[in-house]
């Protein structure tokens, strides 16, 4: 006699055969393996990501540690270095403007410039080529004294060639190298504009440094472990006291995070897709796994009259979902890895292509998110199957839920709910996806319940057509199972609806909130003594309406007679705030683009600032407080008497902190212009080449590179919300084919009783359609309130919904589901009468 295990083992091989070969599993496997290419996908990318970054980041910081500071790196900093015999580099970046002769066009460049130093980098190699068409070749070089090396684009861009010469301010350097890898440059914004790398000796030739300039000095150390380890605690402690504001240390993850914060951001956003696709595969596979328990009701109670006890049965049930679930996610660990090489081309730019290669945590990952999806939302309704006595197969009906099943459906639900968790690496994050999408699913089955309510209201059966009064019949009849329906399909469509509001009317919102003839360029750093120089010559090429305003550089060091300290700020964006120096500037008049809230702008009042209300929340402060900065050495203690609202995506010049005054006679200061440029070509060029100090900012051109990366992002993000849309779909295909059996026998008995099968086709249309209605109309207003959610507090603009966004998602909703009912229902009413009312006396 066989032993209960291998009665199983055999039982469940021989269901899974059956099965397979008759497609009953095909619709578990394809959510499953949706749900797990999603989220593999997005996990390759990033294990690869992060074993990048680990093995880059000493080149990416350009040491073994790294000061960097607003102002020239403290000497206790340096000497310190150099007690522990730790070899040293400093270099200095900012932007400026770089710009051809004019003999060769004139033409000018928004550039990242950097002076460095010999020794450097001190982790790493630069690359460079002395041909655009070769690749690069590491070296130990420095540009010599009197030469640039370049990035190629800023070649291109004002049509030079190696060995041509290049303007930088007042000094004119030879381009003689091409760079084609920085180990240090990280992706910030400025990294975004072409390199410029010049030796430390060439600098105060160009005249570029100035009292109110923005540069940032990089102090990098390199040694023995043991004494940069000391170093970094010593400097870690030295950065808090007094002294040293503004110089912090720099580590991949907090002091470096311009690269890493894009790629964040993208990997982000990439979670939430793939936890979304993976939610809705989850109601795919729930709302299947029932119609699999209801299709094999006959099969399970045949099993108890042939004397198989409940544990066989329910053991060949496990055994056949594990092993269509393991293959499910084989397939969809497979079809991940393949769509994560996508992501890298997507993101080409943002990414190195030579990563290192994936560790098995990803497909760990996906084999257990695939198992755990069958386990919770799989088995709980074919557990049932096990306990179905053979006279309950009359009835049609699962019976009672079992403890069973309830205890597998909780321990499922709480596991996955703590991988997607695990998955999205955000707390935040994966709260929110997971208990909205709870919260959306009892809204939608609640209104679903509200609205079958009143439809069985709203129908009177005299007056309506007999096949709109029979469609009611077959919804008001079935009421848990249209509950089912509406919320799976509104569901679904929540996230197609969602993806639509994104990707038009919220991006096109973003686009018009900054004006058609909004300014276009920024220009800094011009001297008071070409004040009146400049404006005149803004004047002559037509530009009348300009913002025009005084800057200096100050940091707060004291509020209400207390010294500011980081450690009084929890709030990582506050903290950021009060160890910068803050651009400041002073008007007599308020700016016409900043709205007053709080408190009165008194022109010529001394000892009074205004403050822009953000960061006067952001730091604590408020009407009456005493703010004591350090402006270029000099103490100014001033009170606040107002506070201003700020749009920053005007476009317009804007500052924190702003003095009341017309004069600052003891502050060193420059000056900010922002205008519209006229179309007259030549115009930049020739502002640069009188004044080549400035920095001339091209927000059109600053913006398309920024934009650039964007599109990228985006385009990695659209590409996975395929994923999604497929993931929709199969719910919707689901949640349509529930039904289908008890559609086949009900329909027949009508067509016995003579129904044509015109009005039957009438009814199944009207019921489709009415769900699909319902679900999107559903749907879209949720995606509305979602949508206005996200532009009022994420992207910080004001949008309104047209008002046929609900209309069109009900359309919609309505259309797909009378496509998957054609598609899945199609063979219901083809069925002959007879062969329908036999398999029924038969069960």
């Amino acid at each position: 006699m066989a032993s209960p295990s291998s009665s199983f083992i055999g039982l469940g091989w021989r269901t899974l055969w059956r099965d397979l070969r008759a497609g009953e599993l095909r619709l578990l496997m394809v959510a499953v393996t949706l749900a797990v290419a999603a989220l593999t996908s997005v996990g390759f990318f990033a294990d690869r990501l992060r074993g990048g970054l680990e093995r880059d980041a000493l080149q990416l910081l350009g040491g073994d540690a790294v000061l960097a500071s607003d102002n020239p790196t403290p000497a206790p900093v340096v000497e310190q270095a150099r007690a522990l015999g730790l070899a040293s580099v400093t270099t200095l970046g900012f932007p400026t403007m770089a710009r051809a002769q004019e003999s060769q066009g004139g033409a000018s460049r928004l550039v990242a410039l950097k002076s460095v130093e010999p020794g450097y980098p001190l982790r790493g190699r630069l690359q460079v080529s002395d041909d655009a068409q070769r690749p690069g070749a590491p070296t130990q070089d420095i540009p010599a004294p009197g030469e640039a090396w370049v990035d190629a684009p800023l070649l291109n861009a004002l049509s030079l060639g190696l060995g041509d010469p290049l303007l930088l301010g007042d000094t004119q350097l030879r381009v003689t190298r091409i760079i084609t890898l920085e180990p240090d440059r990280g992706a910030g914004f400025m990294s975004f504009a072409p390199r410029v790398m010049i030796n430390a000796q060439d600098l105060p030739a160009t005249g570029l440094v100035q009292p109110a300039s923005r540069i940032t000095y990089r102090f990098a150390v390199a040694g023995r472990p043991d004494a940069v380890k000391r170093f970094t605690a010593w400097a870690t402690e030295a950065v808090a006291g007094p002294g040293m504001r503004g110089v912090r240390v720099e580590s991949l993850d907090s002091g470096r995070p311009e690269m890493r914060q894009t790629l964040d951001r993208a990997q982000k956003f990439l979670n939430l897709v793939a936890l979304l696709a993976a939610l809705l595969s989850a109601v795919a596979v729930a709302l299947a796994a029932r119609g699999f328990a209801n299709d094999h009701l006959d099969a399970a109670a045949l099993l108890r009259v042939l004397g198989q006890s409940q544990r066989t049965i329910a053991g060949a049930y496990v055994l056949e979902f594990l092993l269509v679930g393991l293959c499910a996610s084989a397939v969809g660990v497979l079809l991940g890895f393949a769509v994560h090489h996508v992501f890298v081309l997507l993101l080409a730019g943002l990414v190195e292509s030579a990563l290192p290669a994936a560790s098995l945590w990803p497909v760990a990952l996906g084999l257990g998110v695939g198992l755990t999806l069958m386990c919770a939302f799989g088995l709980p309704p074919v557990l049932q199957l096990a306990q179905v006595p053979p006279l309950r197969v009359m009835r049609r009906d699962l019976g009672q839920v079992r403890p069973t099943s309830l205890a597998a459906l909780g321990l499922g639900l709480a596991g996955f709910a703590a991988l997607l968790l695990v998955v999205s690496r955000d707390w935040k994050l994966g709260s929110i996806a997971v208990g909205g999408f709870a919260a959306a699913v009892l809204l939608f089955a609640a209104l679903a319940w509200v609205a079958v309510r009143l439809l069985r209201k709203a129908v009177s059966e005299t007056m309506a057509p007999r096949w709109l009064v029979l469609a009611t019949r077959q919804i008001a009849a079935r009421p848990a199972y249209v509950v089912v329906q509406v919320a799976s399909l509104a569901v679904g469509l929540l996230a197609l609806v969602l993806l639509v509001l994104l990707r038009t009317d919220l991006i096109a919102s973003w686009q018009r909130a900054t004006p058609a003839h909004a300014p276009n360029r920024f220009v800094i750093n011009i001297m008071p003594d070409q004040a009146d120089a400049f404006r005149q010559m803004l004047r002559q090429d037509g530009v009348a309406q300009y913002d025009w305003y005084p800057m200096f550089r100050g940091r707060l060091v004291a509020i209400n007679g207390r010294a500011v300290s980081l450690d009084d700020y929890p709030d990582d964006r506050a903290k950021g705030l009060v160890d910068r120096e803050f651009n400041l500037s002073n008007a007599r008049e308020a700016p016409g683009h900043n709205l007053i809230v709080a408190g009165r702008w008194t022109p010529d009042e001394q000892e009074a600032v205004s403050v822009e209300e953000g960061i006067a929340q952001t730091l604590g402060l408020k009407l009456g407080d005493r703010l004591r900065f350090d402006i270029g050495g000099v103490a100014s203690e001033a009170r606040i008497t107002s506070l201003r609202r700020v749009d920053w995506g005007s476009m317009r010049a804007n500052f924190f902190v702003m003095y009341p005054v017309a004069h600052m006679p003891d502050v060193p200061l420059t000056y900010l212009a922002a205008y519209r440029a006229p179309e007259r070509p030549g115009f930049d060029n020739a502002l640069v080449h009188a004044f080549p100090n400035v920095t001339n900012v091209d927000m059109s051109a600053t913006l398309a590179q920024v934009q650039g990366v964007l599109a990228q992002v985006i385009g990695a993000v659209e590409f996975l919300f395929v994923f999604t849309l497929a993931a929709g779909l199969v719910v919707l295909f689901a949640a349509v084919t529930a039904t289908r059996e008890e559609r086949a026998r009900e329909f027949a008995i009508m067509r016995a009783v003579g129904a044509r099968a015109s009005l039957l086709r009438q009814v199944q249309r009207a019921e489709l359609a009415g769900v699909g209605l319902l679900a999107g109309f559903l749907a879209s207003c949720v995606a509305v309130a979602v949508g206005w959610a996200l532009a009022r507090y994420v992207f910080d603009f004001s949008w309104t919904a047209q008002p046929w966004v609900p209309l069109a998602g009900a359309a919609a909703g309505a259309l797909l589901a009378l496509a998957a009912g054609w598609w899945g229902l199609r063979e219901v009413l083809r069925r002959p009468v007879v062969q329908t009312l036999r398999s029924a006396a038969q069960e």
